[in-house]
Protein backbone atom coordinates (compact mmCIF):
# COMPACT_ATOMS: atom_id res chain seq x y z
CA UNK A 1 0.00 0.00 0.00
CA UNK A 2 1.32 2.60 -1.28
CA UNK A 3 1.39 6.09 0.62
CA UNK A 4 -0.39 9.48 0.05
CA UNK A 5 0.81 12.69 1.51
CA UNK A 6 -1.10 15.91 0.88
CA UNK A 7 -0.12 19.23 -0.70
CA UNK A 8 -1.33 22.34 1.22
CA UNK A 9 -3.12 24.82 -0.54
CA UNK A 10 -0.16 27.17 -0.93
CA UNK A 11 2.40 24.63 -2.01
CA UNK A 12 -0.10 23.75 -4.43
CA UNK A 13 -0.13 27.07 -6.62
CA UNK A 14 3.62 26.05 -7.70
CA UNK A 15 2.90 22.65 -8.83
CA UNK A 16 3.65 21.28 -12.26
CA UNK A 17 1.19 19.61 -14.21
CA UNK A 18 2.78 16.59 -13.76
CA UNK A 19 3.45 17.11 -10.29
CA UNK A 20 -0.03 18.01 -9.74
CA UNK A 21 -0.99 14.33 -11.27
CA UNK A 22 1.68 12.81 -8.91
CA UNK A 23 -0.17 14.31 -5.86
CA UNK A 24 -3.81 14.02 -6.20
CA UNK A 25 -4.36 11.45 -8.79
CA UNK A 26 -4.06 7.86 -8.19
CA UNK A 27 -3.44 5.71 -12.10
CA UNK A 28 -2.07 2.22 -10.86
CA UNK A 29 -4.62 0.89 -8.76
CA UNK A 30 -7.07 -1.08 -11.23
CA UNK A 31 -5.47 -4.39 -12.01
CA UNK A 32 -7.40 -7.24 -13.23
CA UNK A 33 -6.52 -10.55 -10.71
CA UNK A 34 -4.81 -8.28 -8.41
CA UNK A 35 -6.09 -6.08 -5.42
CA UNK A 36 -4.13 -2.62 -4.90
CA UNK A 37 -4.53 0.20 -1.93
CA UNK A 38 -3.23 3.50 -1.39
CA UNK A 39 -3.22 5.63 1.64
CA UNK A 40 -3.99 9.19 1.93
CA UNK A 41 -3.53 11.45 4.43
CA UNK A 42 -6.60 13.23 4.13
CA UNK A 43 -8.80 12.14 6.69
CA UNK A 44 -6.33 8.90 6.77
CA UNK A 45 -8.89 7.78 3.54
CA UNK A 46 -7.85 3.92 1.78
CA UNK A 47 -8.54 3.71 -1.47
CA UNK A 48 -8.14 0.58 -3.36
CA UNK A 49 -9.48 -2.00 -6.12
CA UNK A 50 -9.90 -5.60 -6.03
CA UNK A 51 -10.58 -7.35 -9.23
CA UNK A 52 -10.73 -11.22 -8.56
CA UNK A 53 -10.28 -13.46 -11.52
CA UNK A 54 -9.72 -17.18 -11.12
CA UNK A 55 -8.50 -16.91 -7.77
CA UNK A 56 -9.74 -14.90 -5.14
CA UNK A 57 -8.54 -11.77 -3.19
CA UNK A 58 -8.17 -11.45 0.77
CA UNK A 59 -8.15 -8.17 1.74
CA UNK A 60 -4.91 -7.65 3.22
CA UNK A 61 -3.90 -5.51 6.79
CA UNK A 62 -0.99 -3.19 5.91
CA UNK A 63 1.32 -1.94 7.91
CA UNK A 64 0.78 1.66 7.94
CA UNK A 65 -2.29 1.08 9.90
CA UNK A 66 -0.58 -1.05 12.95
CA UNK A 67 -3.73 -3.27 12.78
CA UNK A 68 -4.01 -6.96 13.90
CA UNK A 69 -6.82 -6.93 11.07
CA UNK A 70 -7.64 -3.91 8.11
CA UNK A 71 -11.43 -3.31 9.95
CA UNK A 72 -10.11 -3.62 13.39
CA UNK A 73 -10.37 0.02 13.81
CA UNK A 74 -11.78 0.89 9.83
CA UNK A 75 -15.00 0.83 7.80
CA UNK A 76 -15.21 0.32 4.13
CA UNK A 77 -17.48 0.25 1.10
CA UNK A 78 -16.99 -2.12 -1.56
CA UNK A 79 -18.71 -1.00 -5.17
CA UNK A 80 -18.78 -3.81 -8.00
CA UNK A 81 -18.69 -2.24 -11.11
CA UNK A 82 -17.86 -5.22 -12.90
CA UNK A 83 -19.37 -8.53 -13.09
CA UNK A 84 -20.98 -11.10 -10.89
CA UNK A 85 -18.91 -11.39 -7.95
CA UNK A 86 -19.12 -11.74 -4.33
CA UNK A 87 -17.69 -10.42 -0.84
CA UNK A 88 -17.30 -13.57 1.94
CA UNK A 89 -17.16 -11.75 5.48
CA UNK A 90 -16.79 -14.00 8.44
CA UNK A 91 -17.84 -16.68 6.86
CA UNK A 92 -20.58 -15.08 5.40
CA UNK A 93 -21.22 -14.71 1.52
CA UNK A 94 -22.67 -11.64 0.33
CA UNK A 95 -23.43 -11.90 -4.09
CA UNK A 96 -23.02 -8.17 -5.56
CA UNK A 97 -24.37 -7.76 -8.60
CA UNK A 98 -23.30 -4.88 -11.29
CA UNK A 99 -23.90 -1.21 -8.92
CA UNK A 100 -24.21 -3.13 -6.43
CA UNK A 101 -22.26 -1.86 -2.83
CA UNK A 102 -21.84 -4.24 0.34
CA UNK A 103 -20.67 -1.55 3.79
CA UNK A 104 -18.52 -3.57 6.19
CA UNK A 105 -18.07 -1.94 9.78
CA UNK A 106 -15.36 -1.84 12.30
CA UNK A 107 -14.67 -5.63 13.64
CA UNK A 108 -14.85 -7.81 10.56
CA UNK A 109 -12.06 -9.75 10.54
CA UNK A 110 -11.89 -12.13 7.21
CA UNK A 111 -12.83 -10.45 4.09
CA UNK A 112 -12.41 -11.61 0.22
CA UNK A 113 -13.42 -11.28 -2.85
CA UNK A 114 -14.23 -13.45 -5.99
CA UNK A 115 -15.35 -13.35 -9.10
CA UNK A 116 -18.55 -15.31 -10.86
CA UNK A 117 -16.61 -15.65 -14.05
CA UNK A 118 -13.04 -14.87 -14.64
CA UNK A 119 -13.61 -13.65 -17.75
CA UNK A 120 -16.43 -10.75 -16.96
CA UNK A 121 -14.75 -10.69 -13.54
CA UNK A 122 -16.13 -8.19 -10.63
CA UNK A 123 -14.46 -4.91 -10.21
CA UNK A 124 -14.56 -3.69 -6.70
CA UNK A 125 -14.03 -0.19 -5.62
CA UNK A 126 -12.98 -0.15 -2.18
CA UNK A 127 -13.34 3.37 0.36
CA UNK A 128 -12.31 3.12 3.43
CA UNK A 129 -12.50 5.55 6.85
CA UNK A 130 -11.42 5.10 10.02
CA UNK A 131 -14.53 4.25 12.33
CA UNK A 132 -15.27 5.09 15.95
CA UNK A 133 -17.86 2.27 16.25
CA UNK A 134 -19.29 -0.76 14.75
CA UNK A 135 -22.18 -0.79 12.49
CA UNK A 136 -23.35 -3.99 10.89
CA UNK A 137 -23.37 -5.64 7.11
CA UNK A 138 -25.46 -3.99 5.03
CA UNK A 139 -25.86 -4.95 1.06
CA UNK A 140 -27.50 -1.94 -1.14
CA UNK A 141 -28.68 -3.08 -4.29
CA UNK A 142 -28.17 -0.52 -7.10
CA UNK A 143 -32.21 -0.48 -6.93
CA UNK A 144 -32.65 0.47 -3.12
CA UNK A 145 -30.07 3.07 -3.91
CA UNK A 146 -32.15 6.32 -3.73
CA UNK A 147 -31.98 7.26 -7.38
CA UNK A 148 -32.59 11.36 -7.62
CA UNK A 149 -32.17 13.36 -11.29
CA UNK A 150 -30.30 16.37 -11.20
CA UNK A 151 -29.46 19.25 -14.23
CA UNK A 152 -30.50 19.43 -17.61
CA UNK A 153 -29.83 18.44 -20.87
CA UNK A 154 -29.40 22.60 -21.73
CA UNK A 155 -26.58 23.19 -19.09
CA UNK A 156 -25.15 19.46 -20.39
CA UNK A 157 -24.95 18.49 -16.65
CA UNK A 158 -28.18 15.92 -16.72
CA UNK A 159 -27.42 12.90 -13.92
CA UNK A 160 -28.92 10.90 -11.86
CA UNK A 161 -27.12 10.34 -8.41
CA UNK A 162 -27.36 6.77 -6.06
CA UNK A 163 -26.82 7.40 -2.77
CA UNK A 164 -25.56 3.70 -1.05
CA UNK A 165 -23.80 4.75 2.46
CA UNK A 166 -25.45 7.96 3.94
CA UNK A 167 -27.64 8.97 6.61
CA UNK A 168 -31.13 7.21 5.34
CA UNK A 169 -29.40 4.66 3.72
CA UNK A 170 -26.52 1.92 4.96
CA UNK A 171 -25.32 3.60 8.62
CA UNK A 172 -21.82 3.82 8.90
CA UNK A 173 -19.57 6.35 11.34
CA UNK A 174 -18.16 9.03 8.93
CA UNK A 175 -18.39 6.83 5.41
CA UNK A 176 -20.77 8.49 2.73
CA UNK A 177 -20.49 6.63 -0.82
CA UNK A 178 -22.52 6.71 -3.97
CA UNK A 179 -22.61 7.38 -7.73
CA UNK A 180 -23.53 9.30 -10.53
CA UNK A 181 -24.26 8.78 -14.03
CA UNK A 182 -23.94 11.70 -16.66
CA UNK A 183 -27.17 11.15 -19.46
CA UNK A 184 -26.18 10.31 -22.78
CA UNK A 185 -25.06 14.11 -24.56
CA UNK A 186 -24.38 15.15 -21.02
CA UNK A 187 -20.47 16.07 -19.79
CA UNK A 188 -20.48 18.04 -16.71
CA UNK A 189 -20.35 16.81 -13.29
CA UNK A 190 -20.68 18.85 -9.63
CA UNK A 191 -21.64 22.74 -11.65
CA UNK A 192 -21.65 24.55 -10.00
CA UNK A 193 -18.91 23.02 -7.93
CA UNK A 194 -18.80 23.48 -4.02
CA UNK A 195 -15.89 22.81 -1.28
CA UNK A 196 -16.83 21.34 2.19
CA UNK A 197 -14.37 22.09 5.14
CA UNK A 198 -15.86 19.46 7.11
CA UNK A 199 -14.92 16.47 4.48
CA UNK A 200 -12.07 15.91 2.05
CA UNK A 201 -13.64 13.96 -0.95
CA UNK A 202 -12.35 11.06 -3.63
CA UNK A 203 -13.65 10.65 -6.94
CA UNK A 204 -13.15 7.31 -9.13
CA UNK A 205 -14.13 7.77 -12.26
CA UNK A 206 -15.60 5.12 -14.98
CA UNK A 207 -17.69 4.44 -17.39
CA UNK A 208 -14.74 6.04 -19.80
CA UNK A 209 -13.91 5.16 -22.68
CA UNK A 210 -10.25 3.99 -23.75
CA UNK A 211 -9.59 6.97 -25.74
CA UNK A 212 -12.05 9.57 -23.82
CA UNK A 213 -10.75 11.45 -20.67
CA UNK A 214 -12.73 12.74 -17.63
CA UNK A 215 -11.12 16.85 -17.56
CA UNK A 216 -11.28 16.93 -13.43
CA UNK A 217 -11.42 20.16 -12.37
CA UNK A 218 -9.66 21.34 -8.67
CA UNK A 219 -8.06 23.90 -6.77
CA UNK A 220 -8.97 26.67 -4.43
CA UNK A 221 -11.56 29.29 -6.11
CA UNK A 222 -9.35 31.66 -6.96
CA UNK A 223 -6.52 29.46 -8.77
CA UNK A 224 -8.45 26.91 -10.17
CA UNK A 225 -6.41 23.71 -12.08
CA UNK A 226 -7.16 20.86 -13.99
CA UNK A 227 -6.05 16.88 -14.47
CA UNK A 228 -6.96 14.39 -17.15
CA UNK A 229 -8.36 11.56 -16.03
CA UNK A 230 -8.72 8.17 -17.98
CA UNK A 231 -11.01 5.39 -16.94
CA UNK A 232 -10.72 4.05 -13.45
CA UNK A 233 -8.87 7.11 -12.41
CA UNK A 234 -9.16 8.31 -8.41
CA UNK A 235 -8.60 11.89 -7.75
CA UNK A 236 -8.25 13.46 -3.88
CA UNK A 237 -10.22 16.51 -3.24
CA UNK A 238 -8.85 17.72 0.14
CA UNK A 239 -11.05 20.19 1.92
CA UNK A 240 -10.06 23.59 0.51
CA UNK A 241 -10.38 22.16 -3.26
CA UNK A 242 -13.28 22.56 -5.12
CA UNK A 243 -14.24 19.20 -6.95
CA UNK A 244 -16.23 19.28 -10.38
CA UNK A 245 -15.23 17.61 -14.46
CA UNK A 246 -16.32 17.93 -17.51
CA UNK A 247 -15.42 14.63 -19.84
CA UNK A 248 -15.37 13.87 -23.72
CA UNK A 249 -18.61 12.09 -23.43
CA UNK A 250 -21.10 10.80 -20.96
CA UNK A 251 -19.09 9.07 -18.09
CA UNK A 252 -19.65 7.90 -14.64
CA UNK A 253 -18.24 8.47 -11.06
CA UNK A 254 -18.62 7.51 -7.74
CA UNK A 255 -17.64 9.84 -5.26
CA UNK A 256 -16.68 9.10 -1.40
CA UNK A 257 -16.55 11.46 1.60
CA UNK A 258 -15.09 11.37 5.26
CA UNK A 259 -15.18 13.68 8.00
CA UNK A 260 -16.32 15.00 10.67
CA UNK A 261 -20.27 14.95 8.95
CA UNK A 262 -22.51 12.45 6.97
CA UNK A 263 -24.73 15.33 5.50
CA UNK A 264 -24.82 15.37 2.12
CA UNK A 265 -26.38 18.30 1.31
CA UNK A 266 -23.61 20.14 3.43
CA UNK A 267 -21.79 22.23 0.58
CA UNK A 268 -20.45 25.56 0.47
CA UNK A 269 -21.71 26.16 -3.27
CA UNK A 270 -19.41 28.54 -5.80
CA UNK A 271 -20.98 30.69 -8.53
CA UNK A 272 -19.17 29.65 -11.39
CA UNK A 273 -18.44 33.61 -11.98
CA UNK A 274 -16.50 33.06 -8.53
CA UNK A 275 -13.60 30.99 -10.05
CA UNK A 276 -10.49 31.86 -11.41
Amino acid sequence: MKTYLNTDIVRYRTLSARELRDSFLLEALHVPGELHLAYIESDRAVVGFAVPKEKPLALPTPSQLRANFFLERREIGALNIGGPGAIVADGQTYSLNHLDCLYLGRGVRNVEFSSQDAENPARFYLLSYPAHAAHPTMLVLKADASPMDLGSQENANQRTVYKYIHMAGAQSCQLVMGVTHLQSGNVWNTIPPHTHLRRSEIYMYFNVGDQDRVVHFMGAPDDTRHIMVANHGVVVSPVWSIHAGAGTRAYSFCWGMGGENQDYADMDVLQITELL
